[in-house]
């Protein structure tokens, strides 16, 4: 396993741990260090005072079980860290696979039992439904989802979720997932349409929704897509986000920049680890759309609404370490 911790500039650290098979180490790795720092961000940028890391348990082959033995392990090398990294779900880990953790270390969030916090997902597509509110209001489509087309690439924790929110908001859904019984949910609960899992990036509709690994969309993608808004769940949505988001802006689709919008699952947790009250939980989440809305608002004046996220989380981060930020 690998821990990454990309700042403590602002607080300890909370990040998720990822279970997941990579070809090589130096995969592993750079997944790992990149994840990180989109941690960093996601919490800067949501006005929280804690820092960015993430985890990475390297598993020998896809199939791979997931033990107690394996959560114990991971949860003493958590704890090696005395509190400066806070582990977390993600791709790979519920929340049996926390509580076994916690058995091990204090130092981690997402448990049902032995930890707290339970299953961050439906927090998480509720920030990513407040940003895609606000990408609609940019792209000049109302706020309303009625008659409104979503395509969602992968349907788990957070799509089903997401799934039910725009369900009920009278949105049409296409979906893709690898996974069968996700698909099924997604048509029989919510009413969805199945596209093929090498399709739904082109499908046509009013958001697409990237809401399972990230890397999906690079400069190439983005001359095939037939879409105003890109919109979703998963970390590092864009390749090469740089490049790639000045490709979306030049293409004149809207972007909700992913640290942003899917911030919803950290705000859950690390709110209830800074002793947050409900309240003020669901008031942190819905400041998704205002600072959505405020990262478009500024995208006219930059390169892309990442550099726009980008530039503020930096401010922020740079504020917390003392230093004077100078706008170029």
């Amino acid at each position: 396993a690998i821990v990454a911790i990309h700042s403590t500039a602002l607080g300890n650290a909370l990040g998720g741990t990822r279970r997941w098979y990579y070809e090589s180490e130096a995969d592993a790795v750079y997944d790992v260090l990149r994840l990180s720092k989109g941690m960093t961000y996601k919490a800067a940028i949501s006005g929280l005072p804690m820092g960015g890391a993430k985890s990475v348990i390297m598993m020998p082959h896809r199939e791979f079980g997931r033990t107690e033995a394996e959560a114990r392990a991971m949860g003493r090398f958590v704890d090696t860290f005395n509190g400066a990294y806070i582990a977390a779900e993600d791709v790979g880990v519920d929340t049996q696979f926390i509580d076994w953790m916690a058995h091990e270390t204090n130092h981690v969030m997402g448990g049902e039992t032995v930890s707290r916090g339970g299953d961050p997902s439906p927090w998480t597509a509720l920030g990513v439904f407040h940003g895609m509110r606000a990408c609609l209001l940019q792209a000049g489509l109302g706020e309303d989802f009625v008659g409104k087309t979503v395509a969602l690439q992968g349907v788990g924790h957070v799509g089903q979720n997401l799934c039910k929110l725009l369900h009920g908001a009278g949105a049409k859904l296409i979906v893709a997932d690898i996974n069968k019984t996700n698909l099924d949910t997604a048509v029989d609960e919510f009413g969805a349409t199945v596209a093929h899992v090498d399709d739904i990036l082109k499908a046509d509709c009013d958001i697409l929704a990237p809401c399972a690994l990230g890397g999906v969309i690079d400069g190439n993608m983005v001359e095939h897509l037939r879409c105003p808004i890109v919109c979703g769940a998963a970390n590092n949505i864009l390749d090469d986000p740089e490049e790639d988001a000045v490709a979306l802006k030049t293409a004149g689709i809207v972007y909700g920049t992913d640290f942003v919008v899917n911030a919803g699952g950290l705000i859950h947790l690390a709110g209830m680890h800074l002793g947050m009250t409900d309240d003020e939980l669901v008031c942190k989440n819905d400041e998704i759309f205002t600072t959505t809305q405020q990262i478009l608002e500024l995208t006219e004046h930059s390169a892309s609404s990442y550099a726009a996220a980008v530039e503020i989380a930096e401010q922020r981060i740079a504020n917390g370490q003392g230093l004077s930020v100078h706008a170029s």
